[in-house]
């Protein structure tokens, strides 16, 4: 009979081991969990779990969650996204290593809107890689800015990770919210000075913009579009994150006020279709119920791992 510590690094390392060879996460989740549980208590370890799940599945902090998933997905539906970034690049294009940085701060904004990593990475490689390149950057350097911006979704809130730790962790959303307002912020510093002491160093790793390109666009068309484009995600933003660490409204409210904003901020930009809606709708459903899954295969996990003794281990 195997010592429960040694069966809980096991675990571990099966855990890894399944994930490093595709198996989705979920499945990895439950696999690792029943096998070991199975291992180490038969079945009787099970019989907590409905309760665990409908711990889950009833927690109303949860509803936060397909809420800003639906503000997020307006906002890249409603092709913003497009305008917020072309907006961007306009306005830092001049500098040495410009695009890299409107990336950055569009990766910004688009985290503290949607809380999804994925997103923020596939929008911005779709719209900007192509771009980067054919403009001379070089390529490391287009995709590792790409990939930075989108890792900031993680951190910045409303980070959906950072709701399933509240929970984890038993902490208040809004106080984990608050604390990761400062190294968010901060870290997008530190890759904007990065890149521009790159680009001072290496300017032909990342050319500016020509002038001629940039004087198409007059001054006052620019500070047009930038108070109809970037304004009025930056005040949603703003409204949804303030009222929750302001101690106005829990994250659920806020959440939904979000939600609405979304609509809203679409509307007013003359973008709202119906088509668009629905779609919506569609992929906020399918992305929570993913999430969903993944929160309670991840019970199966939790248990196995706890009679394992796994949490002293570590």
């Amino acid at each position: 009979m195997f010592d429960m510590h040694v069966m809980a690094i096991f675990m571990l390392i099966g855990f890894f081991i399944l994930l490093m060879i595709g198996v989705p996460v979920a499945i990895t989740l439950a696999t690792v969990g029943f096998v070991f549980g199975f291992l180490g208590f038969g079945t009787s370890l099970f019989n907590l779990l409905p309760a665990r799940v409908f711990g889950i599945v009833a927690g109303y902090q949860w509803l936060a969650i397909p809420l800003f998933i639906f503000m997020g997905i307006m906002l890249e539906k409603s092709r913003l996204a497009d305008d917020l970034l072309d907006v961007i690049g306009h306005i830092a294009g001049g500098v040495k290593g410009g695009m890299a940085v409107g990336i950055i701060l569009f990766g910004a904004l688009m985290g503290a809107t949607t809380g999804i990593v994925g997103a923020t990475v596939i929008t911005l490689g779709l719209l900007t890689l192509p771009t980067l390149i054919r403009r001379g950057y070089n390529k490391s350097i287009a995709c590792g800015a790409i990939c930075a911006s989108g890792t900031l979704g993680q951190i910045i809130p409303p980070s959906l990770i950072l709701i399933l730790l509240s929970d984890i962790m038993q902490l208040s959303v809004g106080t984990l919210f608050a604390a990761a307002v400062g190294p968010g912020l901060i870290l997008v510093v530190v890759y904007i000075v990065f890149i521009l002491v790159l680009g001072w160093l290496k300017p032909d790793l990342m050319p500016p913009i020509p002038k001629e390109e940039r004087s198409r666009v007059s001054g006052k068309e620019l500070w047009v579009r930038f108070w109809k484009v970037v304004v009025p995600p930056i005040m949603l933003v703003v409204a949804v994150l303030g009222s929750i660490v302001g101690g106005v409204a829990a994250p659920t409210e806020a959440a939904a006020m979000g939600a609405v904003g979304s609509i809203l901020v679409t509307f007013l930009s003359g973008r709202f279709k119906w088509e668009i809606l629905k779609q919506v709708a569609i992929d906020t459903t399918k992305i929570s119920a993913l999430m969903m899954f993944i929160l309670i295969c991840a019970q199966v996990f939790a248990l196995s791992f706890r009679g394992l003794n796994g949490e002293e281990l570590i």
